[in-house]
């Protein structure tokens, strides 16, 4: 079977936010995948809606066999489990799970686009990013997460707070 390398950002603003990275990462584990690279967690200002509790995120990197659409109807579920609603976009969530990038595809369906088409704009995804992958190329942008980041536009503080969590 092959072995897909696959980037992922997790993230959180409700509850205990910290615990609800930790439990989304163990479930991802628990999946056809195997745990290669995880950032530290960073706290971060809302992006996109600003009216609400601040997030915690982290990207991680995994290596699995499933396709694209199986992960992703995988990490819907993991999400599901964990409590999270679908109201209005940029909305306060229990645990957001986004596909960055799955190897170097560039995936353009209803369901699904691949890279995720938000990675230039927020650093709050390009700098856990940097950490664990700076010289990855965004196979769509031809740069790196390095060149990514010295050009994005977000102003947005993003704030390390613990190293070793997972």
């Amino acid at each position: 079977m092959i072995k897909h390398q696959v980037f992922l950002l997790l993230g959180s603003n409700m509850g205990n936010a910290k615990a609800n990275l930790k439990h989304a990462v163990y479930a991802i584990q628990q999946l056809p995948t195997v745990l290669k690279a995880c950032s530290s967690i960073y706290q971060t200002k809302a992006w996109g809606n600003t009216n609400q509790a601040d997030f915690l995120n982290a990207a991680i990197l995994i290596e699995t066999e499933l396709n694209p659409f199986q992960l992703l109807d995988k990490l819907l579920a993991i999400e599901t489990e964990m409590g999270r609603t679908r109201n209005q976009k940029w909305e306060e969530r229990i645990i957001d799970i986004d596909i960055l990038f799955f190897d170097d595809l560039a995936i353009n369906s209803p369901n699904l686009i691949v890279p995720h088409p938000h990675i230039p704009n927020r650093r709050f995804t390009l700098v856990p990013m940097l950490q664990i992958a700076p010289h990855f190329i965004h196979p769509v942008l031809n740069k790196n997460i390095q060149m990514l980041l010295n050009t994005c536009s977000d102003d947005l503080s993003v704030t390390e707070i613990e190293t070793k969590w997972n």
